[in-house]
């Protein structure tokens, strides 16, 4: 295995990808001859050339409607966007297109098109260019969505999504691109399996991304013994892996880096109690950020997003009581 940054880790699954298949091509914004504006295609355009490795126009609707094009011609384009917020102009190729020519073509016609775009706060960009947005795409049937938490699972789950036959959107957490890791090259991902980051038996934790990090330093802070599901995929999520889990320690707490209101963890909730009711010690709960824009003011940003000490804390309130803990901008007079 090899120590990379998650930056770097995404550049290798990438370049993997490229060298086995010459139907994969790379374009977005700033990719070319400045490998990014994250430097997540270091070196690419000088390895594999400005045919296969473009830079576009500010034009996120033009450059994402000719990747499904591509794409359904035979090649397998990877497009980059700076910002996950910078897709809402390319909607319509999206999920209106993308996602809906397998079904309405009879399965004659595929796309396999992979949409990689940075996400999420914690490093001052605001409100227009610090968000997760993944509820965008979680009820678009025909798309599937990816959010990796690591170095090994960015090299993986890229190579997965670019493999697929079908539109993949990963949703990479910009924060963790300068964090280290080990990653072994061989590891095959399958996208709708989820990853146990630790096992237990006092407590099912479900995290994504940033949050799956989060999560991991919460549950050491509490001292218990929980089983820590990395999600890994939001569209189709691994739901025998979380009841599996669920079933065994009768308790769930989902960590978002998301708002409140129409969250994913809402679907996987939902689930849980319908399925698995009879089983439960406790009432199953979201940790959230509240339904306000991202702050800029780096004090508001850190308190934004859900932290180890408040994760820690809702999590002995699960084991110690049955019903949910009220939210801390609720529980500490910030919002009634």
């Amino acid at each position: 295995m090899t120590a990379m940054r998650v930056r770097q880790a995404i550049v290798a699954a990438l370049a993997d990808e490229m060298r086995a298949d010459e139907n994969v091509i790379f374009f977005g914004e700033d990719v070319a001859e400045a490998e990014g504006p994250f430097k997540t295609s270091e070196g690419i355009l000088e390895e594999f050339g400005p045919v296969r490795v473009r830079d576009t126009p500010i034009s996120e609707m033009g450059f994402t409607g000719a990747a499904v094009g591509a794409a359904m011609m035979g090649l397998k384009p990877v497009v980059e966007i700076m910002f996950i917020e910078f897709l809402g102009v390319a909607l319509d190729q999206v999920v209106t297109e993308g996602a809906k020519m397998r079904y309405l073509s009879n399965g004659t016609l595929s796309v396999p098109m992979t949409i990689r775009a940075s996400v999420g706060s914690g490093l001052g960009f605001g409100c227009q260019h610090s968000q997760t947005l993944e509820h965008w795409f979680a009820s678009t049937p025909g798309l599937k969505v990816l959010m990796p938490s690591d170095a090994q699972s960015a090299y993986s789950l890229l190579r997965a999504a670019i493999q697929d036959p079908d539109p993949v959107i990963v949703l990479e957490p910009r924060i963790l691109y300068a964090e280290r890791g080990e990653v072994d090259t061989s590891k095959v991902t399958k996208i709708g399996k989820a990853s146990m980051r630790a096992t237990g038996s006092d407590i099912t934790i479900v995290a994504l991304g940033h949050m799956v990090n989060i999560a991991e330093a919460a549950i050491k802070a509490a001292g218990v013994s929980a089983d820590l599901v990395d999600l890994q995929t939001i569209i189709p999520w691994d739901r025998e892996t979380v009841l599996a889990s669920v079933k065994k320690t009768g308790r769930l707490i989902v960590v978002e880096e998301a708002p409140q209101s129409g969250g994913w963890g809402s679907e996987i909730v939902a689930t849980v109690t319908a399925q698995l009711f009879s089983s439960l010690k406790s009432a199953p709960f979201r940790i959230t950020t509240p339904d306000v824009p991202v702050p800029f003011n780096g004090g508001l940003e850190a308190r934004f997003a859900p932290t180890s000490d408040d994760v820690a804390r809702q999590i002995k309130h699960a084991l110690s009581q049955s019903g949910a803990p009220q939210p801390w901008w609720v529980a500490e007079g910030v919002a009634k």
